[in-house]
């Protein structure tokens, strides 16, 4: 449970049984501080959101956020660009993240046209878009549905739109591999959370977040239509991709 403070504790004393990780209230109160601890670079990812829009987003182009949790990237988006640059539709699947995403936009954000609504990205009726965020997302997804979900957002993205992917990834050799799970544990053990923690949540994460390599993310996108894609950010094995639809 998260404490008045609101910093992450829920794995922070001994549980006879570790559940199956969700989004649920307790997460939903702490997620802030979740991750700013657990995600590296998530920061740097919100600020340069920005500047991808004015790059490649028309004026007053749609903007998807699928997964979009509190909103954090509406809220990044807002902070950088004017109300009639953009249009804003976040999507969660977690009633609890949408409640409180509308309120925090609403209040942060007034004047920019900022909407969130409760759905699964598998099943969305998807409008024409110009800039499409998936961070964090996909991983969640179970791997047999991924393909289908990215190819139906290529076919939602305007020409000349980019689908910003961002996702927790895997090395395809298990040494490396083993490398950036540890370098990446010490960067949570840097942040304040205890052994206990990394291995509980580790334990409640198992088989709910499925990491794929950076090739199987390339190859996916490369599959369903984008004719380029490139990592643009990586922090230890945290990445972000940027894939663009021809004009």
């Amino acid at each position: 449970m998260c404490d008045a403070s609101y910093r992450d504790a829920i794995f922070s004393t001994p549980l006879d049984r570790v559940a199956r990780f969700s989004f649920d209230e307790r997460v939903v109160a702490c997620f802030p501080d979740m991750i700013r601890r657990s995600v590296p670079g998530y920061g740097q990812i919100l600020a340069m959101l920005g500047p991808l829009a004015r790059r490649h987003l028309r004026h007053g182009g749609h903007v998807y956020d699928l997964g979009c949790s509190l909103g954090a990237a509406g809220l990044a988006l807002a902070g950088q660009l004017p109300p009639a640059a953009f249009r804003y539709t976040g999507v969660d699947l977690s009633p609890t993240m949408v409640e409180r995403a509308r309120e925090t936009l609403t209040t942060e954000s007034p004047d920019h046209d900022l909407t969130v609504t409760e759905g699964d990205i598998r099943a969305l009726d998807y409008e024409p878009s110009g800039m499409i965020l998936l961070n964090f997302t996909l991983q969640f997804l179970a791997p047999e549905d991924r393909d289908a979900v990215i190819a139906s957002l290529y076919d939602a993205l305007e020409p000349g739109g980019v689908l910003v992917l961002s996702e927790k990834i895997k090395a395809a050799d298990e040494q490396d591999n083993a490398w950036l799970v540890e370098r990446y544990h010490d960067f949570k053990r840097a942040n304040g959370y205890s052994e206990l923690e990394i291995s509980q949540k580790r334990t409640a994460l198992e088989n709910v977040l499925v990491p794929d390599t950076l090739e199987a993310h390339q190859a996916r996108l490369a599959r369903a239509g984008f004719s380029r894609s490139l990592v643009w950010f990586q922090y230890l094995n945290f990445a972000s991709l940027i894939a663009f639809k021809e004009d």
